[in-house]
């Protein structure tokens, strides 16, 4: 397996993979599967998000299905990893396209003990054409989500879609907060045979490996987890994303801001939007039970998630299989 040199940065991360075809199948010895919950299809969620936009497309492919979705009721957004105030930007412009006012707070810069690798937000220089706010709080990112949740205990939904940093931080200032959740939702690691150019490492669980293991060995009520090897299997070309994408307005903004992406890459792979849409369709993927253990000893290994199926005991949920039909029929039934 190919593994990360701690000098890769996200562009040399995902050049280095090329293309993964979407057809191939999981290994063939999967543990036992078990569904992670039962969605109330009728139940609107509050949600807060944690998001490194700017960087992967899909991040904004993200926020605009939330933006989109009648049943998400998104309480606010904040921004981590390098340049945060631009990726506040970014999601500034989506929220305007879309008409919503949604409180959005500057989080963490830097990891918590390691260098940064993800320093820039490559897609701001596509703000010129979209209308967007340029100021917002800072340093209270960390105290808005602890806010949010202690004023809605058992409601709120945390999604992570970007390195953990804010989230270790929330949880070491208020250690009762993970116990006040309704769920945490997160695109983090990789836990099947499914292959990888890049092994067992994912990008969002090894930019702050300490940070990921802090939030790993929390106890929430439902904690799901969608990983590397299922969101690989859900594709467009660029060709397949100017064709739907152009079409619906709030993608519009999204579509402008993939043409950075677009430059250095052929293939847009719905990473995060699969860990949103899961929340609100559980149909999507099949979830298996088991525990976390995040690498902190191997230097060349840092924040690689290890995985033990534990069918009776086990504290969290992994995502195992997708139906990537499923998932866009969902994804795009929003915009209608």
């Amino acid at each position: 397996m190919k593994n990360i040199p701690e000098s890769c940065n996200r562009r040399d991360f995902i050049l280095s993979g090329g293309k993964v075809v979407a057809g191939l199948g999981l290994a063939s010895a999967l543990p036992r599967i078990v569904h992670g919950n039962t969605v109330d299809k009728t139940e609107k969620v509050k949600i807060l998000l944690d998001t490194d936009i700017g960087s992967d497309i899909d991040d904004a492919v993200c926020l605009a299905y939330l933006l989109a979705n009648p049943r998400c009721d998104l309480l606010g957004i904040t921004t981590v990893t390098g340049e945060p105030e631009k990726r506040a930007w970014l999601a500034s412009a989506l929220c305007k396209k879309a008409g919503k006012e949604v409180p959005i707070y500057v989080g963490a810069a830097n990891p918590l003990l390691i260098e940064q690798r993800q320093k820039l937000a490559q897609q701001a220089k596509a703000l010129g054409n979209w209308p967007h706010d340029r100021k917002f709080p800072k340093g209270q990112a960390i105290d808005f989500l602890r806010h949010q949740i202690r004023a809605h205990p058992g409601e709120v939904t945390l999604l992570t879609i970007g390195p953990l940093t804010n989230i270790a931080l929330l949880f070491a200032m208020d250690p009762e907060l993970p116990g006040l959740l309704k769920g945490l939702v997160m695109m983090c690691g990789k836990y099947t045979g499914y292959p990888s150019p890049w092994g067992p490492t994912e990008w969002n669980a090894i930019l702050d490996p300490h940070a990921t293991a802090m939030v790993f060995r929390q106890k929430v009520a439902l904690q799901r987890t969608i990983g590397l090897d299922v969101t690989l299997q859900v594709v467009m070309t660029p060709e397949e994303v100017r064709e739907r994408f152009k079409k619906i307005p709030l993608l519009q903004p999204v579509y402008d801001f993939s043409k950075v992406w677009f430059e250095e890459r052929d293939i847009l792979q719905f990473h995060d939007p699969l860990a949103a849409a899961i929340i609100f369709n559980d149909d999507i993927c099949r979830f298996e039970r088991g525990d976390f253990a995040i690498e902190l000893e191997n230097r060349d290994l840092l924040g690689v998630t290890h995985w033990t199926p534990e069918p009776a005991a086990g504290r969290h949920y992994a995502a195992m299989k997708v139906n990537p039909d499923k998932f866009f029929e969902e994804y795009f039934s929003v915009f209608s």
